[in-house]
């Protein structure tokens, strides 16, 4: 075929399907390729859902009683009943600083001496002390924040059973609209999934197509009448599917297996998986087009795809605690717009707003990874 009949005709069906089955047999010939986008995706699916827990409970907590008094322990109770601790009784203040620093508690309470007396004194208030361990701040935090309610829902209960008029406060009802078991589990999955997308779609696909580059098969493509084009998305059909299969099998994990709820549209879901994917691809072949070296692409994908996705999404780090700066980096992300979006659909259902506006960003990072893909991906051997 002449020159100019390829310019007239940028791609050729019978070529491309050929050089799609091309690629869909190096990739089954591969057992890594297998390896990454089918069994890596439930391997870390399973460690975000089991091995990673933001959720606080059965925190071990010492208890000293310095008082015996009824008072003292009808307070001691709310701790023991409480199912966020395990509580773990002290003989002494020292034996308790000890297991703290030896980390086999988390922190302490201390109802002081002359509890009960000092509560039969109106104008006075009596200590409870709470020893958190710092190191931890979040943990340090819920501790101490269930110490204070435990100690102002006691004293309303006690002067209830006295006969005395309770002090008027505000009753705070907490009501979650999306996540209503308010289970961290719910949240890291669907996220996780995005980190699951990128290496297939990033870190796969410019480990392979630099290994062509290495064994000396790209330039058998590129002295042959393939275009530019068809080159291209013979590189992004059957990646784009095994990406789209491996979003499918997470989807089913998680729902059917995981039990995470799922409130939105699954083409919808596919839809946008399919704009992230394409943004992802289209860096990969950058990568592997840039680099043309396994070990270098897979650094590279490592530093501008898989990091950034896991740093800059909002999946683990709120964007919004970050310094101005880095809250303007992340705007370069597709990451950042596939975690909105599949935490919405996972969580809240079908929100147009939130996913017209996440989708057009993820449009905008396809088109622009795949331009500049395609402007310096070479045309020839020269």
């Amino acid at each position: 075929m002449s020159e100019t009949d390829l310019s007239r005709n940028p791609v050729s069906w019978r070529r491309l399907k050929a050089l799609c089955y091309k690629e869909t047999l190096q990739i089954f010939r591969d057992p890594s390729s297998i390896l990454i986008a089918f069994v890596l995706p439930v391997v870390l699916l399973f460690i975000f859902g089991y091995g990673i827990n933001l959720d606080s409970g059965a925190i071990r907590v010492g208890l000293l009683l310095q008082d015996d008094s009824l008072a003292a322990h009808r307070f001691a109770a709310s701790f023991y009943g409480s199912r966020y601790f395990t509580v773990v009784p002290g003989k002494s203040r020292e034996t308790l600083q000890d297991d703290l620093t030896n980390a086999r508690i988390r922190g302490f309470v201390v109802v002081a001496q002359n509890f009960g007396q000092i509560l039969q004194r109106p104008s006075q208030t009596a200590p409870v002390q709470v020893v958190t361990d710092g190191s931890e701040p979040e943990i340090a935090a819920f501790l101490e924040n269930y110490a204070q309610g435990a100690w102002s829902g006691w004293l309303q209960e006690r002067r209830r059973d006295m006969g005395l008029p309770s002090t008027p406060q505000v009753e705070v009802v907490p009501q979650f609209w999306f996540n209503p078991s308010a289970e961290s589990r719910n949240y890291l999955i669907p996220g996780s999934i995005t980190l699951i997308m990128t290496v297939v779609g990033a870190l796969l696909t410019a480990l392979i197509v630099a290994r062509e580059w290495e064994r000396g098969t790209m330039e058998a493509l590129l002295a042959s009448p393939v275009t530019r084009t068809e080159l291209l998305l013979s590189k992004i059909v059957p990646y784009y599917v095994l990406g789209i299969t491996s979003l499918v099998i997470c989807v089913g994990v998680a729902t059917f297996i995981m039990q995470v709820p799922f409130r939105g549209s699954l083409l919808i879901l596919i839809l946008m998986a399919s704009l992230f994917l394409l943004s992802t691809l289209g860096l990969g072949l950058l990568i592997s087009t840039a680099m043309k070296n396994q070990f270098n692409a897979a650094q590279a994908a490592l530093f501008l795809a898989f990091l950034p996705a896991m740093m800059f999404s909002g999946f683990i780090y709120e964007i919004s605690s970050m310094p101005a700066l880095l809250r303007a980096i992340t705007y370069l992300f597709a990451a950042r717009y596939f975690v909105t979006a599949i935490t919405t659909l996972f969580q809240a259902g079908n929100l147009a707003p939130i996913l017209l506006r996440n989708g057009i960003f993820l449009l905008f990072a396809a088109i622009s990874y795949l331009g500049v893909t395609a402007f310096i991906t070479p045309k020839d051997l020269d």
